[in-house]
Parts: C-alpha cells; sequence; structure tokens
C-alpha cells in the first residue's frame, strides 16, 4: 500500500477544488476515489440527475455490522463578496489556524475521514469504517438521501454514524428538523388607483409573512418540553429570508417570489406544520382568486430536514462520548445529514473539530489544535474498531 497522506496533506489538496453549490463537485469526488483507490479501498458514486455532481460512499474492513459511518459534505458556501486577507482556496496557516473555504465546514473532517479510512485500512479494523460524502448539504441537504439509500442496501449496516459538523468536539444529540418552500404569488396587475380590481401578488405575499409572525408569538410564549427547553430559541421558528417582487410603485405586483423555512424543534410534528401552513396559503389563494381567477400561489418544496432526536442509551453518542471524553448535553438549531442517516435507522451524532461560528465567514478557519483533536479523536475510533 502507498504511503498515506498525512490529514494536513488531505486539507491542502481538498481546499482548492472550488466545490461551491452551485457548481461541480466531480474533480473532487474523482481525487478521493483516486485517493481511496490506491489505498486497495473501492468507492461507490452516486450521481445527481443531471451528472453534474455527485455523492461518494466506501467501506474497509471486514463485510459485518456494527461499524462505523463518518459522514462529511464536499460543497462550500460562495465568497463572493467576502473580503479574504488570503486566498480562500490555499491553505494558509496564520497564527495557529488554517484559513480557507471549507477549512472548518466541513474539509477539515472530511480530510480526517479520509486519513482515518487509510489507517483502519492499515490497521485491520475487525469492523469497518465507511465514509459517506455528499453534495448540496448547503443547498438543504438535498444530496445525501440518495447516497444514504443505496449505503443501506448496499453495505452491512453500521452501528453508529458521526456526522462530522464543526462542535468543537462536543457530542451534539440533536437538532431542529426544517423544510423550505419556494414562493411564488401570482397576482393581477391594474393602476394603483383602482388595486381593488387587481391582485397585488406583494401584499397577499405580506399575508403570509404576517402569519408568520404571528405564529413565532404564539410559539414564543408557550411553555416549552423538557426537550425543547435545550434549544435556542426553545420554539418552533418560521422565516422569510428573501422576498422580491413587483414592476413600478403605481402598478399592483404581478409577481412577487420569497423563500420560506420552518426550524420544529424535536418532538413537535414537522409535517403537521407544513400542512398549516398549505392551509394558510390555501385561504388567501382562495380570496385572491375571488377577485381575479387566474391569480394563485404555487409552492415548491426544495428541501426537508428531519430532525435529530436524543436517543435514549443511543450507540453513536456512546461511542462518542467514550473518545471524546465529554459528558455535557448539547443541541443546536441548525439541521444536518445527521436527521436523514437517524431517519433511516442509523443511531447517530454530530461530532466534528471546528467552531460552527467560523462556517460560511470570510476568512474561514479551523484551529491547527481543533484539527489536531480531530484526528486524535480518529485515532482512537480506529482503534476501538480494531477491538
Amino acid at each position: 500500500m502507498p504511503i498515506p497522506l498525512s490529514p494536513r496533506q488531505i486539507l491542502e489538496t481538498l481546499v482548492p477544488f472550488p466545490t461551491v453549490s452551485r457548481d461541480t463537485n466531480l474533480p473532487l469526488v474523482d481525487w478521493v476515489e483516486d485517493y481511496l483507490s490506491a489505498l486497495g479501498i473501492s468507492s461507490v458514486r452516486i450521481p445527481n440527475a443531471e451528472g453534474t455532481k455527485a455523492a461518494v460512499y466506501a467501506s474497509t474492513g471486514p463485510e459485518v455490522e456494527g461499524g462505523v459511518i463518518l459522514s462529511g459534505h464536499t460543497d462550500v458556501v460562495p465568497v463572493d463578496g467576502q473580503d479574504w486577507t488570503s486566498d480562500p482556496w490555499t491553505l494558509t496557516e496564520r497564527d495557529g489556524k488554517l484559513f480557507g473555504r471549507g477549512a472548518v465546514d466541513m474539509k477539515g473532517f472530511d480530510a480526517l475521514a479520509l486519513a482515518a479510512m487509510a489507517l483502519a485500512k492499515q490497521r485491520g479494523v475487525k469492523r469497518p469504517l465507511q465514509i459517506a460524502l455528499s453534495y448540496d448539504e448547503e443547498l438543504g441537504l438535498v444530496g445525501c438521501a440518495d447516497m444514504i439509500a443505496s449505503m443501506v442496501a448496499g453495505l452491512p449496516k453500521a452501528g453508529a454514524v458521526i456526522v462530522g459538523e464543526p462542535s468543537s468536539m462536543s457530542v451534539v444529540t440533536g437538532h431542529k428538523g426544517g423544510a423550505g418552500f419556494r414562493v411564488h404569488v401570482k397576482g393581477f396587475e391594474v393602476h394603483s388607483s383602482i388595486l381593488h380590481r387587481g391582485v397585488n401578488a406583494i401584499m397577499e405575499a405580506a399575508r403570509i409573512v404576517d402569519w408568520a409572525n404571528a405564529m413565532n408569538a404564539e410559539n414564543r410564549v408557550r411553555p416549552p418540553t423538557p426537550l425543547a427547553a435545550l434549544f435556542d430559541p426553545p420554539w418552533t421558528s418560521l422565516h422569510v429570508g428573501k422576498i422580491r417582487g413587483g414592476t413600478a410603485h403605481n402598478i399592483t405586483a404581478g409577481d412577487c417570489d420569497f423563500l420560506f423555512e420552518f426550524r420544529v424543534v424535536p418532538g413537535e410534528d414537522l409535517e403537521s406544520w407544513v400542512r398549516r401552513f398549505e392551509e394558510r396559503v390555501a385561504e388567501v389563494e382562495a380570496d385572491m382568486k375571488a377577485v381575479r381567477p387566474e391569480a394563485g400561489m404555487t409552492l415548491d418544496r426544495y428541501f426537508t430536514a428531519p430532525p435529530l432526536v436524543p436517543e435514549e442509551g443511543g450507540a453513536a453518542e456512546a461511542l462518542a462520548r467514550r473518545l471524546t471524553g465529554d459528558t455535557g448535553r448539547h443541541v443546536v438549531s441548525y439541521g444536518t445529514e445527521a436527521g436523514h442517516f437517524q431517519a433511516a435507522g442509523f443511531s447517530t451524532v454530530v461530532c466534528g473539530p471546528g467552531d460552527i461560528a467560523q462556517a460560511h465567514q470570510a476568512d474561514e478557519y479551523i484551529t491547527v489544535e481543533q484539527f489536531e483533536a480531530g484526528w486524535s479523536f480518529m485515532e482512537r475510533l480506529v482503534g476501538d474498531l480494531c477491538a
């Protein structure tokens, strides 16, 4: 077997791939496949429908159940408009920090996982170590579902999944679920002096935004469950983060588009919230059509993120706590692919190096200390799989 690259060398290789979610990640996937193949590890590629992107997974060790999956994503957010001190596509060390787009979110973990695969192959683990690298996580976790389904069908079931989103190596056992919609409102244009004869798409969209505000106000004052109380905020939130529409100040807007999302605390049913949203949209649409039958709203559900629910006596939590020594209780309000793995029947936690506060920022970085802590975790994990 060729001499494996160090974790740092792998990270230095991964960062220069400009795998912004709007672009392809195939050159990075090609490299991962070639690197694993050189180590004697075969991999499986799961392309998207257009063939422009792909997920990749692999396994090393005996084909038995009870192994561990290391889960990461290959895509990163854009650097457009950000003021970087150094080239975002070159890993640069300064003051004990490794700078580069994706250094913490989450090519740092990807590099550690690939290095762990090489170590597991070299040491001859008794239970398999598996790696799963997805695409389009930053677009709403949309690239992992087919990969997970293929792993369920094609590999012995792993006993635990470690999703390596940056958690400062704390063991995160829960996160919110979510769903996102692209909403198009079709109005009818008339002069604003006779607005009652038309349908203003912006003002009708505002009724949905106002409903979201009302739901947030109700949820905020409702006493949280013990599980929900762990989150910040400890309630389900509804949010509109982008909206556009209209032609001129004196014309009722003919079109309006906005993005609508839920962040649902575990214990509440995500689909129940979706139904309430759809019912409110239907009510507003009925009023619109009463004025102009051609007016209306269309919904495009572009992502679904199942929650990660803390598991009583979960194997992944027990493993991660044993390897890290972390005994605290940690949850996060953002979503990860952990919810998808758990929904597919895997015991799952989030645990990875670095601070989420550095993700998506100009001069994104992971500290050398956290990167080394991540590698120590991988070494202990491989040792556990050899036992």
